[in-house]
């Protein structure tokens, strides 16, 4: 706990930033919680050069930071009560990407904060059927999203920060909520949100209107729309003491705790999947408006689309039982398979998911390894072919480097650099496939020798074993003797069978010998069992 919060306070004084606090009064409160919805205003800062779709405006904005250079970010981390899914890695390894481009092509230290439910309904539930505690079950599977993420190749946050390790700070947090007029306190021990005071200003993320008509509930909220802040205890489960009774805190207040505990009111980007916009971003821009007293936080909102499953509209999820877990999916592909699949949309559409389609991404780095296997190759002298234009592969490269700069420029665009990358990749290929002969003169490169020698030693290997035959039975019998005589006979049957059996074996290394020297590489047979000796004689010229 002492780590984390000494790595939260780190992290606000590298970003220059206080934790903020709540404060004012009430009355005050009201008046600014009855304005109507605000267009999205553009923050005061250093622009990045990116522009970048914003939930929060409903169309792409420059990304423009506080500090100069630097981006202060939180990402809604997982639920650890099972495994990672697919449709998890799929939005956390686009964002992950994402981070890489900001980074290492605009320049951008990334302050990336996660947080780790872990303390839930799912990972109470979970934890009774297997008969341990919630914390033990939290982090057992913590530490295994953790091993799938660098499995997936996916950079860890700058801190973790787990929620049963800021309770005080959630329930100081509550506090200020109810103290700005926006939370209510119910006599069975839960807070909750009272959307409807905040009027128009709910609804930043989304359509929903707080003066819709409610479905009727049956708890103990004023109003439909209303959420928890804090739940109280139900029997045998594991709870916090609190102003309002023992209990543990709401989903949303989590995160908006969280960030605030860093960031303070200023926060640059804020990610997760689509299925999160609402309710839990739309009640996180809530809750923080209300404690900080601003009209503005989280800047630019980034949302991934879902994974879908071939065939299906559906999003991959445990609730509907159609996914693959990050384990059982390495077992078949690679992680660089899977970014690749990634890199081919951009962050924000849905994709769907399929064996098809993760070998199309395994054909595309195919492509790519192969061209640079044969660029190094001609770079080196080991292959053969007409000229390279090499001012046009430079005026391509340096087009090229524009494109893929101007793709990550617009909105992270993946898939239009992937594109360009592929294009050049093409051009190049259209050069060096004019291969006309495999150079095997006395200046050969070593490697070449060298697949030449395995290539003869294998032959011989083979044909040493072709030819290990048990020697002929002598003919020459004592008479009467008519148990050898049969023993005899059974050992030429099986010899001859062997014979057959192998002789394919030594007409494949006579067929190799002779389309071997046919390139000018001849075996010379050496008695005395000794190594074949190669001779290379000119290559003759292909066949037109």
């Amino acid at each position: 706990m002492t780590m984390l919060r000494g790595a939260a306070a780190a992290v606000a004084r590298r970003c220059g930033l206080g934790a903020g606090s709540g404060g004012g009064k009430v009355a005050a409160r009201r008046c600014c919680s009855a304005a109507r919805r605000r267009e999205w205003v553009p923050p005061v800062g250093r622009d990045s050069g990116i522009m970048a779709y914003n939930s929060r405006s409903r169309t792409k904005e420059p990304l423009v930071l506080a500090k100069d250079r630097v981006a202060t970010w939180y990402s809604c981390g997982p639920t650890v009560y099972d495994h990672a899914h697919l449709g998890h890695a799929c939005s956390y390894v686009r964002f992950d990407i994402i981070r890489r481009i900001m980074t290492k092509f605009f320049g951008i230290e990334v302050i990336m904060v996660m947080g780790i439910t872990d303390i839930d309904d799912k990972i109470i539930k979970r934890a009774n059927e297997m008969n341990m505690s919630p914390v033990a079950l939290a982090r057992i599977y913590e530490e295994d999203f953790k091993q799938d993420m660098a499995a997936l190749k996916v950079l860890p946050p700058t801190a973790y920060m787990r929620v049963t390790e800021n309770i005080p700070q959630i329930i100081s947090f509550i506090e200020t909520v109810i103290a700005n007029g926006q939370a209510y306190a119910t006599s069975q021990g839960n807070v909750y949100f009272d959307v409807k005071s905040w009027g128009k200003r709910y609804g930043v993320l989304t359509t929903i209107s707080p003066d819709t008509p409610d479905e009727a509930v049956n708890t103990d909220k004023r109003y439909g729309k209303d959420f928890a802040l804090w739940k109280a205890a139900k029997p045998q489960e594991l709870s916090w003491t609190s102003p309002w009774g023992k209990g543990r805190p709401g989903w949303h207040i989590e995160c908006s705790t969280i960030s605030s505990a860093v960031f303070g009111k200023q926060l640059d980007i804020h990610t997760g999947g689509i299925d999160l916009a609402f309710p839990h971003h739309e009640n996180e821009i809530a809750q923080c408006e209300v404690y900080h007293q601003c009209e503005q936080w989280g800047n630019y909102f980034l949302h991934s689309g879902h994974l879908h499953v071939k065939g299906s509209q559906e999003k991959m999820s445990k609730s509907l039982k159609n996914y693959v877990t990050v384990k059982d999916f390495l077992k078949k592909f690679s992680s660089d398979q899977f970014r690749m699949y990634c890199l081919r949309s951009r962050y924000s559409s849905a994709v769907e998911f399929s064996d098809e389609s993760m070998d199309d991404a395994k054909n595309l780095l195919q492509a790519i390894s192969s061209f640079i296997k044969d660029a190094n190759a001609y770079i080196k002298g080991q292959l053969i072919c007409d000229p390279v234009r090499e001012d046009i592969l430079w005026e391509r490269l340096a087009s090229t480097k524009v494109t893929v700069k101007a793709s990550f420029a617009d909105d992270f665009d993946t898939s239009r650099a992937v594109a360009a990358i592929m294009d050049l990749i093409h051009h190049g290929n259209r050069q060096l496939k004019a291969v006309t002969k495999v150079a095997v003169k006395g200046d050969s490169s070593a490697v070449l020798s060298n697949v030449i020698d395995e290539l003869v030693q294998f032959r011989t290997k083979v044909r040493h074993y072709a030819l290990a035959l048990p020697e002929a039975a002598e003919t020459v019998l004592v008479e009467g003797d008519a148990g050898a005589k049969g023993s005899k006979r059974e050992e030429n049957e099986k010899r001859q069978q062997l014979m057959g059996e192998r002789r394919p074996l030594l007409e494949a290394c006579d067929s190799l010998r002779e389309n071997l020297a046919a390139f000018g590489i001849h075996i010379k047979k050496l008695c005395c069992g000794g190594c074949p000796d190669l001779a290379f004689a000119n290559p003759r010229s292909p066949a037109n």
